[in-house]
């Protein structure tokens, strides 16, 4: 349980807050990157800031305030020139910094352009994303985490908004035991209500409920420890309180500050779930998928990483629960704007969720004293080409092991279990379910067993 300050302290994110002036130390994700191919100018909001997003002519990207200050239209109605984003109202044009660079029909010559500027932060793009930086100089570099580059992998990004706090939706991570209902007794009442509990759980081996309803057999405890670039976590699990055997799991990776990393080197789906707070209640989510192939299978080249929307309602209005991320969406969002931790009773299962709270105290201080929280990275000469987020990814590719053949829902989407992840709308999944038929075949090939 938290006071009311404390809960203050770590969900609020506009400018000078605690947590705000934090998460202003990171490269944040803002859009995909096709999506900017398309629509060239859109308005953005992140971190409670108002902002618009353009791409010019040239192709250079641009995070600029929202008004022009000649006569005060807003820049989302703006469109592309050839090296920035010009005004509708009067072509006043403006460049990546913010810089005015253009103002026609004013007299020619001078410095009066010069002398106009607005709000300007760094973009970039990698891994089919743009990045904005909107912190104090000077800027970080852009780390390479793994899922956004690594090679011989299919990509594609899945975009949700969500009417709550990030920090709701990111202390999910901190929580491995909630699967067992909301994805595994809860996951079957739904389908048991719909009458296709037998046409679309009928495998009780593959099917991801039946697994996670297994989950609290035989919990002693939970165990958390932090790591290099953010936490790790688990279950420890013992065969006299039920447990199949006495063993310890491990669950999802966590990167400070806001990402989550399922799956590990071994399995060919992989996926970061990413909360970017686009203000105190309301949250950008990202769920980033990688597909990886082992070395014996080429996968097409993707010029672009495309995108798509997860929806979370029916046309009606009713929610959708029918795929593991709108299980969690809901449970986020029925939490109410700003979740009230003043009323919550935390038990032993909600140990990792305790240690992330304290992680971002601890990381939250060090900025208000001055200094520079992890994983903030500043020296190219020692910036690897990729950065594993945690010990699941310690070898030098996660392309090297990659276990073959079907061995659960996520390995088994050629055989129609995408249907139970978000990953079911992205325009990619033809050719992910390809990648993974083909895996199960090279597995099933007489080489394999040499």
């Amino acid at each position: 349980m938290l006071t009311a300050e404390q809960n203050e302290r770590i969900t609020r994110v506009g400018l000078g807050t605690p947590m705000g002036e934090l998460m202003r130390r990171y490269w944040i994700p803002i859009r995909p990157y096709a999506q900017l191919l398309d629509e060239k100018v859109m308005s953005v909001r992140i971190l409670g800031e108002d902002l618009v997003l353009f791409r010019a002519k040239n192709g250079d990207i641009g995070l600029v305030g929202e008004y022009c200050p000649h006569r005060m239209a807003q820049l989302k109605y703006g469109f592309p020139g050839e090296n920035g984003l010009r005004c509708c109202y009067h072509g006043w044009m403006f460049d990546g910094t913010g810089q005015c660079i253009d103002t026609p029909m004013e007299a020619p010559g001078g410095t009066f352009k010069d002398q106009i500027k607005i709000t300007g932060y760094p973009v970039k793009e990698l891994g089919g994303l743009v990045w904005a930086y909107m912190g104090p100089e000077p800027v970080p570099l852009l780390p390479p985490w793994s899922l956004l580059v690594f090679p011989n992998a299919l990509r594609q990004i899945g975009i949700a908004e969500l009417s709550c706090n990030w920090l709701q939706c990111h202390e999910n991570t901190g929580d491995p035991t909630h699967s067992a209902y909301l994805h595994g007794h809860y996951f079957k009442f739904l389908l048991e209500q719909e009458g296709k509990l037998d046409e679309r759980a009928g495998d009780e081996q593959t099917h991801t409920l039946y697994g996670r309803m297994k989950l609290e057999e035989g919990i002693e405890s939970l165990w958390v420890n932090g790591t290099e670039h953010g936490m790790e976590k688990g279950i420890n699990y013992l065969k006299s309180l039920g447990a199949k055997e006495d063993h310890k799991s491990r669950h999802s990776t966590v990167i400070f500050p806001f990402f989550t990393q399922t799956g590990g080197p071994n399995r060919p789906r992989q996926e970061f779930q990413i909360r970017v707070p686009i203000d105190d209640t309301n949250t950008y989510h990202i769920n980033y998928g990688c597909y990886l192939a082992p070395p014996e299978i080429e996968v097409p080249v993707q010029e672009v990483i495309p995108w798509y929307k997860v929806p979370l309602y029916h046309d009606d209005g009713r929610p959708m629960l029918d795929f593991v991320l709108a299980q969690d969406a809901h449970a986020w969002i029925s939490q109410g704007p700003i979740t009230d931790r003043t009323n919550e009773k935390l038990g032993r299962t909600d140990l990792p969720i305790v240690f992330m709270r304290r992680q971002f105290e601890e990381q939250m201080a060090i900025v208000e004293d001055g200094g520079e929280p992890m994983n903030v990275f500043r020296d190219p000469d020692t910036m690897p080409d990729l950065i594993h987020g945690g010990k699941w990814d310690m070898k030098d590719s996660a392309v090297i092991g990659i276990r073959r053949g079907v061995s659960n829902f996520r390995t088994a989407y050629h055989k129609g279990y995408g249907i139970d992840d978000a990953d079911r709308y992205g325009p990619a999944m033809p050719l992910i379910a390809d990648l993974m038929r083909q895996i199960e075949d090279l597995e099933n090939s007489p080489a394999a067993g040499d």
